[in-house]
């Protein structure tokens, strides 16, 4: 609930009422006052959601002047060309600063473990935990998303004392915290930085549109639906027409899968159609099978509707795309 206060502070001090937020979030006014209150992870992405764009503030009023709606996104986009997560969160980091001068973000690599640390350039007053929480919840989650795994943390530390909610910070971060000791940071293996990023724009623009979940709730292993989707799509096109199918042969529900694509920013039709269209194109150009055998191959009942379907992907006919061997 502290941070809950922190949103509440800064409506007030715009002279805004947060009424609509703490109703949209199911959070009754009186669990404020409450020193040992808890919200759930969902309560905490429906009020940071509502502040946000009510404030137009993606710092919730941390900083000294406000992010507007989709200042984060932008970071996020400037930093999806990186060829591997090093880079990319470097370039978030530098980048925040073009945000706020209130604190800057670093990345350091020394020894085989990378830190991300936030460095304070003035007083955050009430403010405080919520920046440097959330800060540091941000880029950790993106970072997890671009390579599309769960990236563990070795240590996090915090510059003030443990709060009364300290048992909160297991759920927060995954490695052992420590307080009073500064700069605000987290720590994990430096082989991370390595790895390539996973994502492209169509996956950037499904994040986006729900995208405090990578901040709100740690990242899991069992998130990572996306994979293992395209490789059931890839090996097993005549078995997974529909949902319903494809989540029998991964041992989840319907709704369950449609619900953690949704997640890791992606739907079941657009990874259809990325398997498919890789499927056709690298038979079309590699080989002399007939269109029908190619539609088949890639999933379709008949290849009328594959012909439709590459046409709208790429606004070629299947024949004049292998005209181009």
């Amino acid at each position: 609930m502290a941070f809950v206060r922190a949103m509440v502070l800064a409506y007030r001090q715009r002279g805004m009422d947060p009424a609509h937020a703490l109703a949209l979030a199911q959070i009754a006014p009186d669990q404020l006052r409450r020193p040992n209150a808890r919200i759930t992870a969902t309560q905490m992405e429906r009020i940071s959601d509502a502040a946000m764009r009510e404030l137009d503030d993606e710092g919730l009023g941390c900083f000294g002047r406000r992010l507007p709606w989709g200042s984060y996104g932008m970071l996020a986009r400037a930093s999806l060309s990186a060829p591997h997560l090093g880079l990319a969160v470097a370039r978030w980091c530098r980048h925040h600063s073009l945000l706020t001068e209130d604190i800057t973000v670093r990345l350091s690599e020394a020894d085989g473990t990378a830190t991300i640390a936030v460095e304070e350039a003035r007083d955050l007053g009430d403010f405080r935990e919520l920046a440097l929480v959330s800060v540091l919840r941000n880029i950790h989650g993106l970072a997890c998303w671009f390579v599309d795994s769960r990236i563990p943390l070795q240590s996090a530390q915090l510059p003030y004392p443990a709060p009364l909610h300290v048992d909160a910070y297991a759920v927060l971060f995954d490695g052992p915290t420590a307080f009073n000791t500064g700069p605000a940071a987290i720590r994990f293996d430096a082989r991370y930085l390595s790895l390539p990023i996973r994502r492209d724009e169509a996956a950037m623009k499904q994040m986006l549109q729900r995208a405090l979940p990578l901040t709100v709730r740690a990242y899991r292993r069992d998130r990572l639906l996306v994979q293992r989707v395209r490789q059931a799509l890839a090996s097993q096109p005549l078995d997974t027409h529909n949902a319903t199918d494809l989540a029998a042969l991964l041992n989840v529900s319907a709704r369950t899968l449609h619900r953690q694509l949704k997640e890791e920013g992606a739907t079941l039709q657009a990874l259809k159609d990325e398997v498919r269209l890789q499927r056709a194109s690298e038979l079309l150009l590699r080989s002399n099978r007939p269109i029908k055998q190619v539609a088949e191959a890639a999933g379709f009942q008949n290849d009328k509707s594959f012909s439709r379907a590459f046409l709208a992907w790429t606004g070629q006919t299947p024949n004049a795309f292998r005209q181009q061997r």
